[in-house]
């Protein structure tokens, strides 16, 4: 009995530290010891897309210094407010690939579930910061109907769990929603993409790695670190235990304006995503979506960061620049 509480503790942990994340961005600057003067003039942006970030990420934020590239990434700006030409609600086309609730697909022998609206963390450059979850994300109660849809195309072999963040949900529904995809005899590849192993690394427990130890699908986690700052030992060890499990890691990183823009902050985090046993995949241009436009960095200087960043590490150490340009049906090289 006692044992069966310890596991349900520490299974509960990763919640009781999401549920106890900060959302005033006067307390953020407080814990780092920054003025108020840098708050938003305006609420307008945080009730729009609300300040969310746990405390474990907050750790590793350098206080004192209101250019912390992590504070960067999720501190809200009056900048958001900023209507500016090019930049829309829907910059990826989510809307057009959309074939059932919750169930999205834009390139051939994939789709695409929106599990949750949840994430660990609101990254003020997200692309889906407009999305309409309340419409289109999924639910338990239509999973079956999301198999009988993926069913129908024997073509498609790998299901992408997506959101918001998939490891959002308890993992009694992650096992009950694989346990539904792997009945399906096509489905040779599980990709999850998820941010949790970097912003909360305790949600990489042991319910979790048996689900993931259990599944026939060979198993990809795509997880999202913009800069080597991200890691400490807590999500050293994260990435660890999915090793063990079997999982193959990715990164994909975004490239943003005052975060990591630059040959050195590019190359320390392919190195430490190496040493962690994360394989660097892609580079993406900032996606253009509103409120977002104070990150965006121009293509021809993307270009040349990636040029400098291949005469300093091995080709392998070196993620793909893409851009991903809606209704195309892979994401553009460049």
């Amino acid at each position: 009995m006692l044992q069966h509480k310890l596991i349900q503790q520490t299974q509960n942990s990763w919640q009781q530290a999401l549920a106890e994340a900060i959302r005033d961005p006067a307390e953020l600057l407080r814990q780092l010891n920054l003025p108020t003067e840098l708050l938003p003039s305006s609420s307008a942006m945080t009730q729009q897309f609300p300040l969310r970030v746990p405390h474990s990420f907050v750790s590793r934020m350098q206080k004192g210094d209101p250019n912390d590239p992590l504070l960067r990434q999720v501190l809200p700006l009056d900048a958001e407010l900023n209507e500016i030409p090019g930049f829309g609600l829907d910059p990826v086309g989510d809307h057009d690939a959309i074939i059932n609730r919750g169930l999205l697909q834009k390139y051939q022998g994939r789709v695409l579930i929106m599990t949750t609206a949840a994430c660990a963390i609101h990254c003020r450059y997200c692309f889906r910061r407009h999305f309409p979850y309340s419409e289109q994300s999924s639910r338990p109660s239509q999973w079956q109907e999301m198999c009988d849809e993926i069913a129908k195309d024997s073509n498609i072999n790998e299901v992408i769990l997506s959101g918001g963040d998939p490891l959002s949900l308890a993992d009694t529904q992650l096992s009950q929603l694989v346990a539904m995809l792997e009945r399906l005899p096509q489905l040779k590849r599980l990709r999850i993409h998820s941010r949790y192993p970097i912003v909360l690394p305790q949600r990489i427990n042991a319910a979790m790695l048996e689900w993931l130890t259990k599944t026939r699908l060979n198993t990809v986690m795509v997880i999202h670190s913009n800069h080597a700052n991200e890691f400490d030992d807590e999500v050293g060890t994260a990435m660890t235990k999915l090793k063990s499990a079997g999982v193959t890691l990715l990164n994909q990183a975004v490239l943003l304006r005052g975060v990591n823009d630059n040959i050195e902050a590019l190359s320390q985090l392919s190195e430490r995503l190496f040493e962690t046993g994360v394989l660097p995949y892609y580079l993406h241009l900032l996606d253009k979506v509103q409120g977002a436009a104070h990150f965006d960095v121009e293509r021809k200087t993307a270009r040349h960061l990636l040029t400098e960043v291949r005469k300093i590490l091995p080709g392998y150490l070196v993620p793909q620049l893409v851009e991903e340009i809606a209704q195309t049906p892979y994401k553009q090289p460049l």
